[in-house]
């Protein structure tokens, strides 16, 4: 059935969505906006399909602060199941080969995961969105190519143990896990690695996001929950569900400007400060604490725009 037409319209704010399993990031995201009837929106770090919860979402003048949330830390729940290894190294894909899973107590399993803590080198997925000569890998592999991916240094904050009773107790081969980790790190690569320290193999059964800095406790929206929202309550409600810009630049150094200073920077031009922290990236708020955009502070403390919201140019002087 064709959907019917939808009129979009400038909104500005933040979801935080609880991404079902089944989708990809891209169809959520659109779902979102037809709800929202948003006309600009984009996602801050891609879930995989089988991986549920929290995507951030951006609409209109937020998708300025998106590149930046793509970099916060992340927190994740995750099933390794032992055993079976597959090619996108989780549940989704194809079997690859079947190993016995030994005996194993919690200090060899915690033994492990401390090796895959810190600063590692991590080869990611041959099934991923990075992109070689401009196509993802996952177009590549599913067309059957040969695929080499270098490995690169990640930030593993904690790769923790929460349970292995059904494993201990000769039950099903599972572990549940918690990751907390920075930018480009991989939980199916971490759990791929687990299995071969553990000398089986493992790919990931089942991945949560639990949040995303800013958002530490985030209160999450289904898109079940919205639509029914909108249904019943109509689209101001709905948009109640929004979060305001400032509540994603809460990770950026914070300078404030006047109304002056402000169209300064409106107008691409500079102040001298001097500003701190220097050669950093900062939020940029009036005095009322409204979000204005990002600013750039050189090593001298001069601070410089970077990416302003576009009521900026049209505030009044004051």
């Amino acid at each position: 059935m064709k959907q019917a037409r939808v009129n979009f319209r400038k909104l500005d704010g933040i979801l935080l969505l609880d991404k079902p399993r089944g989708l990809s990031s891209n169809q959520a995201l659109q779902r979102a906006r037809r709800l929202f009837r948003a006309d600009k929106g984009g996602h801050t770090g891609s879930l995989d399909p089988l991986a549920t919860g929290l995507l951030p979402i951006c609409f209109g003048e937020s998708t300025k602060i998106a590149g930046g949330l793509l970099g916060a830390r992340k927190a994740y729940e995750a099933v390794a199941r032992l055993g079976i290894v597959t090619d996108s190294d989780d549940a989704d894909g194809q079997a690859l080969r079947e190993r016995p899973v030994p005996a194993l107590t919690v200090g060899e399993i915690d033994a492990a995961l401390a090796r895959l803590t810190g600063r590692i080198a991590q080869r990611p997925p041959i099934f991923s969105a990075l992109k070689r000569g401009g196509e993802p890998l996952y177009a590549r592999a599913r067309r059957g190519e040969a695929i080499e991916v270098d490995e690169r240094e990640v930030d593993v904050h904690a790769f923790d143990l929460l349970n292995a009773a059904d494993l201990l107790d000769a039950g099903a081969p599972n572990l549940r896990l918690h990751v907390e980790c920075g930018s480009g790190t991989y939980v199916r690569s971490l759990v791929r690695d687990l299995g071969e320290l553990l000398g089986c193999g493992a790919h990931v059964a089942a991945l949560r996001r639990l949040w995303v800095d800013p958002f530490r406790e985030p209160r999450m929206w289904t898109l079940e929950e919205l639509e029914l929202l909108l249904e019943q309550a109509g689209e101001r409600v709905l948009e109640a569900c929004l979060l305001p810009v400032e509540a994603g630049m809460a990770s950026w150094p914070c300078v404030r400007v006047n109304a002056a200073q402000a169209q300064r920077l409106a107008h691409g031009q500079g102040l001298r400060g001097p500003y701190q922290p220097r050669e950093r990236q900062v939020a940029l708020l009036d005095e009322r604490g409204r979000g204005l955009g990002l600013g750039e502070v050189n090593s001298e403390g001069a601070l410089r725009p970077s990416r302003l919201f576009t009521w900026v140019s049209t505030a009044p002087m004051a």
